[in-house]
């Protein structure tokens, strides 16, 4: 077998569509297939951006021409300048880097949460709250709190020997397509008292907001503890974790 039916047969095995992390990890289980060379995951990348059978989704995330329908009725569509903003690729961003942050968190070894309202949102062919760890939030402090951090897109937890009752936050996450990104300040903001790492994920187009926003007088308790990740990055970090190579990004 070629080097590229290798990686159209493992995107088909995937569900018709896959991160190029996933590609890498799982195309070298086709038996009939030799790599000889020193960079595999280039020769992979190559691949995928050459080949006319498959196509991008968005960065990182690559599909087969002949699944692109079938793809597009369960809300994969490619992105691009035209439909960027449409509720379609909106919904399908926000619980597709939900995934990610859920999968990094678990192989960081953390324990993961989503909210109960997202448990049946997909990454992809994987409902998230297949992905996540925990199915509610561990009783961290006062149960104000707790509800308070509910609704926060992902959060991380540092596992304790003792079980969930005694789980600390490790990072909260929001991931921000559109809406206002002064909410989501708002519950860090309400959360400040707990040594958790705080992170915005948006489009790289949405920094500016950002910094506009985080320097209002009411933040400035958080503004030096609140980061903000673009979906260029996470991807690079997630596809370098799946990858076992290193990445620039510290989460």
């Amino acid at each position: 077998m070629k080097q590229y039916e290798a990686v159209i047969e493992t995107l088909k095995r995937l569900g018709g569509c896959a991160t190029f992390g996933q590609l890498n990890q799982e195309v070298f289980k086709i038996e009939d297939c030799t790599w000889n060379t020193k960079t595999p995951f280039a020769s992979i990348r190559r691949i995928v951006q050459d080949r006319k059978e498959i196509f991008r989704i968005r960065p990182g995330l690559w599909a087969l021409e002949e699944y692109r329908s079938l793809l597009a009725d369960r809300g994969i569509v490619a992105q691009d300048v035209t439909n960027s903003d449409s509720e379609q690729v909106q919904e399908f961003n926000h619980s597709y880097y939900q995934g990610l942050l859920l999968y990094i968190g678990n192989m960081k070894k953390l324990e993961t949460y989503v909210p109960a309202q997202d448990k049946n949102r997909r990454c992809i062919n994987v409902k998230l709250g297949e992905i996540s760890t925990l199915p509610k939030v561990p009783p961290f402090s006062y149960q104000e709190f707790v509800n308070r951090s509910s609704t926060i897109d992902v959060m991380w937890f540092q596992p304790n020997s003792l079980g969930s009752e005694v789980m600390m936050p490790d990072s909260f996450f929001e991931v921000e397509h559109s809406t206002d990104i002064q909410n989501s300040l708002c519950k860090f903001s309400d959360l400040q008292c707990f040594n958790a790492q705080m992170f915005i994920v948006a489009d790289a187009r949405r920094h500016d907001e950002f910094i506009d926003k985080l320097s209002h007088d009411y933040f400035k308790p958080i503004s030096d503890r609140v980061k903000f990740v673009s979906y260029d990055k996470l991807d690079r970090y997630y596809e370098g974790l799946m990858t076992q190579r290193k990445s620039s990004l510290i989460l």
